[in-house]
């Protein structure tokens, strides 16, 4: 098995690969090398473990995405500003390597001046969506630890705004006072509604209405499940308030995990917005390949 190029998504807690061939993957392998893990000099051998299988005699294109080419990756692959088409071949960075068998390329991620903003990952999987939906207009919504909302016109990110949603939830859940009564992974979908709820009615109250979990868990038993339900509930919901010039009257697309997608799509519906879901891995290798297409043109 000879790939033509070879995929990554280097993010800063895991790398991904993917042996892609003329008819898409060959083979995929992964580790718990990421970013945050690695010091600048053993990134190619953490690479190396991983794809060493695929590689031959010829120069293998690697094209990575993400973390890695963070000011604290890699090599530093520099932010492009919007408005601009999400990938851009003159953009990408070739890293230098010892080894002969690949030309490791690294895409840059997107800034916004005003309001200071930054993405690195996200815009990889936004050009993976545009290669699959050609045409299309509107909003994306990608969720995650930083979930990002943009504003997409005529093939280009025109805007975008990042919400700290996902990290607030790790943090709250697992290392403030709130822990204690979150143990577990269980849902209750009508605690998250109640929570969405309250945090869309009233976002200034976010500091109490965070407490009264804390409290009902001690006074009125409320379980494990339903206290994560409306913490989350309630950080989705003071996202969606914020984020409202992006979604009000708009059909929005969601990108990633799809557990989390649901909750979003779950949060808007309730507010009378459609969304429809990608996956996130179809869209990063998506707009990877559009990078290979135009690497391999360019030769």
């Amino acid at each position: 098995m000879t790939p033509d190029w070879i995929a990554v998504d280097w993010g800063t807690s895991n790398l991904r690969a993917w042996a892609m061939g003329p008819e898409g993957i060959l083979a995929q392998a992964m580790s718990d090398d990421g970013m945050g893990r690695l010091s600048p000099d053993r990134f190619e051998q953490a690479l190396l473990s991983v794809i060493a299988p695929w590689l031959g005699s010829a120069v293998m294109p690697v094209i990575a995405c993400g973390m890695v080419g963070s000011r604290q990756g890699w090599h530093e692959a520099p932010y492009r500003a919007v408005p601009c088409p999400p990938l851009d071949r003159a953009g990408m960075v070739r890293v230098p390597v010892n080894d002969p068998r690949i030309a490791v390329y690294i895409a840059p991620g997107l800034k916004q001046v005003q309001p200071a903003d930054v993405m690195r990952g996200e815009e990889t999987q936004i050009a993976g969506a545009l290669a699959l939906h050609p045409g299309f207009d509107g909003v994306m919504c990608l969720p995650g630890t930083h979930s990002k909302w943009a504003q997409i016109s005529a093939g280009e990110v025109v805007s975008f705004q990042t919400y700290l949603t996902g990290e607030l939830f790790a943090l709250l859940s697992e290392h403030s006072v709130l822990r204690h009564g979150m143990a577990g992974t269980g849902w209750d979908d009508a605690a998250f509604d109640a929570g969405l709820s309250a945090a869309l009615s009233r976002p200034d109250r976010i500091g109490a209405q965070l407490f009264t979990l804390r409290a009902e868990g001690l006074l009125a038993g409320l379980s494990p499940d339903s206290a994560r339900a409306r913490l989350s509930g309630l950080l989705i919901g003071v996202e969606l308030a914020a984020a409202k010039p992006y979604w009000l009257g708009q059909a929005v697309t969601l990108i990633g995990a799809e557990a989390l997608c649901r909750s979003y799509a779950r949060a808007l519906a309730a507010q009378g917005v459609e969304a429809r879901t990608l996956p996130a891995t179809e869209c990063t290798l998506a707009g990877l390949a559009s990078l290979a297409r135009t690497l391999e043109t360019a030769r």
